[in-house]
């Protein structure tokens, strides 16, 4: 009887650890809230994957996670260790933006997974599911038991379960980012810089990038075709020596992204990405604010004015009064000044601390004030970025005692202090701790040659904007041209998907120093471009020379630079955009439509506006005559009566635009 008891007993156990083992291999599954967005989590002999089904089709295949170090492999053969559940629905607000209020709804589902061989290295792989994407982090438990180790590479794929258009720039060919966007099948492209926007069906579309970089190494991939579709390898930027991040203790990594929409336009107005940074570290944040402003830049683009001091120097004293006049008369709350400090060009004597002998800083600044206009302060780094965080906290310090509230950073250099790339994490180490130090002098940062920026300006908010794009100086000298027509209709999808882009738009004057090179826009496309191109600092790029006199500087001075809500009326990638903004605090919107060489008629329905009120609408469009190539000049301005009714119907010529304020009647 004993027996036949414990007999019965070992079947029953090993009925139960068959169990056990059919309930680990079966993939663990987490949805949106609104259903449309599966994941799934498993192993595929032994190897970690995850997988993304879209309204019950899968878009993204079986995708290899984990990652190789000097200490071991986590990901060839693992266990599931166990899983935990969440979800979270709330609402913030956003100091400054596209819309003053977020919500962040997910599902979220945490794996534990165990490699089984030699170190038996952990790591937690967290998926949180939105209903317009998915975001998921690696969490790497103590591998080297407080020692440091290396990352030599992340396995992370994304399988795309069939070939697709798709617009980017190449990772290994282009600096800064300062590239144009081209349009070619995925299995075409080399390896390529994040956001990489796709269009996988007719009304499907992704974005794949990540989100709260800190400490780590920038996302590229490298995509590679196989029976499964087509796959995108994670290429980490490395260090010189080939490591790609160096780590100590528990290391979580930046979210890896994949935004999901039906249109085009649904990747601009998606939030996923902020939704993933930590709330907002700066307790007071009352000396953040967005704005307008023009500087001495454009002038010296064009050759006009000089950086270094000389006979046409810019940023002389006198000079800059005269812009903080101009700035004062006509609304803008800045002046910025480039080439005001000493050592231009002359390597490690720059000092941010010392002006040129003919730029008086102090009085530039009380004389700026009295007009309700602040400096911005400018420090050109040419990549030596050791003697930069050896002089700005005394900097900052000294700016801030001067009222000055925001600084322009700029690294023009291939290698930061003649070594690392920029987007390695020696750079994503070095960007941090200037903001960090900004924000503890009350300083706003524009950081120019940046990283990709991934949303971090949720948690530190005076990051107010960053280039790394290819912008409007490359029409001042560019020996090919300058941008083509089709670049700023392609930036909203790409470039702009990673947060706020300092383009610099509004030139007003395309008179030619190279020839051939002028913006490739007419005048209305350079108004639309002031809406159309985020910025919460947005400069007005040309010389107050051009704007003197023109009836389209009305349009940028009345123009917000935060907003409530931002809506996409209308768009094909490459070809046309209209995006639509309403002020904060205000009753009042504003709409940017610009295309590429190819003149169009847009429709654009006004039913965003309020039931049974009318509005006014001022709009700025190109004239009868107006042609990018041979008469960029010609803008009409008429009003019109409108309800949420009305359906505007714009003209735009070859590489024209349009601009709208519409504003409720009294």
């Amino acid at each position: 009887m004993k027996k036949a008891c414990a007999k019965r007993l070992l079947t029953l156990c090993a009925i139960l650890a068959l169990s056990v083992s059919v309930c680990q291999s079966k993939p663990l599954k987490v949805s949106s809230p609104d259903g449309k967005l599966t994941v799934e989590v498993g192993l595929n002999k032994n190897r970690p994957f995850y997988c993304v089904d879209y309204l019950g089709e899968r878009i993204v295949n079986e995708s290899h996670l984990g990652f190789q170090t000097n200490i071991g492999t986590v990901g060839d053969n693992c266990k599931i260790n166990g899983s935990t559940r969440s979800q979270k629905d709330e609402t913030w607000t956003q100091l400054w933006g596209e819309d003053e209020t977020v919500r962040n709804n997910y599902n979220e589902l945490s794996v534990s997974f165990q490699e089984k061989t030699v170190g038996k290295m952990k790591m937690t792989v967290v998926f949180r599911v939105f209903n317009d994407g998915v975001g998921f982090r690696y969490i790497l438990g103590d591998a080297n038991q407080g020692k440091e180790y290396c990352i030599q590479e992340e396995l992370t794929e994304f399988t795309l379960a069939h070939d697709a258009k798709a617009w980017s720039i190449p990772s290994n060919h282009t600096e800064y980012f300062e590239g144009i966007y081209t349009k070619d099948l995925l299995s075409k492209k080399d390896t390529v810089c994040t956001p990489l926007t796709i269009e996988y069906a007719e009304h499907l579309f992704l974005a794949i990038h990540e989100a709260a970089l800190e400490d780590y190494a920038s996302l590229n991939l490298t995509p590679r075709t196989s029976d499964r579709g087509v796959k995108l390898l994670s290429a980490l930027t490395p260090w010189q020596n080939g490591v790609k991040v160096y780590a100590t203790g528990e290391k979580k990594t930046p979210w890896r992204t994949i935004i999901i929409g039906q249109s085009a336009g649904d990747l601009i107005t998606s939030h996923l990405m902020l939704n993933l940074n930590e709330p907002c570290k700066i307790d007071d944040t009352s000396w953040i604010e967005p704005g307008r402003y023009i500087g001495i830049w454009w002038s010296i683009h064009k050759k006009a004015n000089t950086w270094e001091m000389g006979p046409t120097h810019g940023a002389t004293t006198e000079n800059v009064k005269r812009y903080m006049d101009f700035a004062a008369r006509h609304g803008f709350s800045g002046v910025l000044a480039e080439g005001w400090n000493y050592g231009w060009g002359e390597g490690e004597k720059i000092s941010y601390l010392k002006s040129y002998p003919d730029f008086n800083l102090e009085e530039v600044c009380r004389y700026g004030l009295e007009k309700g206009v602040r400096f911005i302060g400018h420090t050109e780094t040419w990549g030596n970025t050791r003697l930069l965080e050896s002089q700005m906290d005394e900097a900052f310090a000294w700016f801030s005692r001067l009222g000055i509230r925001a600084v322009k950073t700029g690294y023009v250099g291939h290698l930061f202090d003649g070594k690392e790339l920029a987007k390695s994490q020696y750079g994503i180490r070095h960007y941090r701790k200037v903001i960090e130090t900004a924000a503890k002098h009350h300083i706003m940062i524009d950081n120019h040659e940046p990283a990709m920026p991934t949303g971090i300006q949720r948690t530190l908010p005076n990051l107010m904007t960053q280039e790394g794009v290819r912008g409007q100086e490359y029409n001042a000298w560019d020996r090919n041209g300058g941008n083509p027509p089709s670049h700023t209709v392609t930036l909203p999808f790409t470039r702009g998907l990673a947060g706020p882009t300092d383009f610099t738009p509004a030139i007003f004057n395309f008179s030619e120093v190279v020839k051939g090179t002028h913006p490739h826009s007419t005048l209305a496309k350079q108004l639309g471009e002031f809406v159309v191109i985020y910025s919460p600092l947005q400069m007005a790029a040309d010389a107050i020379e051009n704007y003197e006199g023109q009836p389209a500087l009305t349009f940028i001075e009345s123009c917000p630079t935060t907003w409530s809500k931002t809506l996409v009326t209308n768009g094909i990638i490459g070809e046309y955009v209209t995006i639509a903004r309403k002020e904060r605090g205000g009753d009042r919107w504003f709409i940017g439509s610009i295309t590429n060489e190819q003149a169009r008629r847009l429709d654009i329905s006004l039913d965003f506006l309020d039931e049974g009120a009318s509005y006014r609408a001022i709009i700025y469009e190109d004239g009868p005559e107006a042609d990018y190539e041979t008469n960029p000049y010609p803008m009409t301005i008429r009003q019109l009566e409108v309800d949420k009714t009305t359906t505007l119907h714009i003209k735009l010529a070859r590489s024209g635009g349009a601009a709208i304020r519409i504003e409720k009647c009294q």
